[in-house]
């Protein structure tokens, strides 16, 4: 059964809207990476003179991107200078504000962040493309359902961490919700791993992983290179 004509223009809309995200994360990361070499004169590793402009790169791409609630770059730990910063994270406040977010980064400690073990870390660092994660339940950060977009960060040829942006689930539900809604009946937008990102009604609950060979189920991947999205939906049945 070929897609009606709302299930296209969702699509569409969907893959336009996560295509400008990917452009605005592959900048970002473009601008870390010339913001470094052009620090790290003569170094090898990440130091504290290094970082010095890139809070001003995450605060433009937030003021500029207000539907992502942090952004910035973690960098690997091989890259980086004993005694220098990890990482540069900044996050927009309830009251609108931005402050850098600050993680722990202590072994064996309660609340260690470690981020290079994490999906939108690893995935870039071993495949050299954009990731997204999520919808996870940030509990060291925002404690709440977010996505994670991440462009891996070159420096000299050599890879040095990654650069990208989180937006909460809540904050991207008014920009795509009505997308979704314009499908006739159950639909959702999901990750590469079958996990709901958002749904247009109480069948499809955000993180939810769905099971894939329904015949009812049908899907539509989005064109957005590398994030592996994908709309799936539940055709009407046809009224005569």
């Amino acid at each position: 059964m070929n897609p009606t004509t709302e299930v296209v223009h969702a699509a569409n809309a969907l893959t336009s809207w996560f295509s400008g995200v990917s452009t605005e994360v592959k900048k970002l990361s473009r601008n870390v990476a010339t913001r470094l070499e052009g620090n790290l004169v003569g170094k090898s590793k990440v130091d504290m003179a290094a970082l010095v402009g890139l809070d001003e790169l995450s605060r433009e791409f937030l003021t500029r991107n207000t539907f992502a609630v942090g952004a910035g770059a973690f960098f690997a730990a091989e890259s980086v200078e004993e005694g220098s910063r990890a990482l540069e994270w900044w996050s927009r406040k309830e009251s609108g504000a931005i402050g850098r977010l600050d993680f722990d980064l202590t072994p064996g400690s309660h609340r260690y962040y470690n981020y290079e073990k994490l999906p939108f870390f690893s995935t870039a660092a071993s495949t050299g493309e954009q990731t997204l994660w999520g919808p996870y339940v940030d509990y060291l950060g925002f404690e709440e359902y977010i996505l994670t977009f991440a462009a891996p960060v070159s420096v000299h040829g050599n890879f040095t961490g990654v650069a990208g942006c989180d937006i909460r689930i809540k904050d991207l539900e008014p920009l795509i919700m009505p997308k979704l809604r314009g499908i006739p009946g159950d639909a959702a937008l999901v990750n590469a791993s079958n996990r709901v990102i958002l749904g247009n009604s109480g069948m499809y609950l955000v993180g939810e992983r769905i099971k894939s060979g329904s015949p009812d189920q049908h899907r539509m991947a989005l064109d957005v290179p590398h994030l592996g999205l994908s709309l799936i939906y539940t055709p009407q049945p046809q009224t005569s």
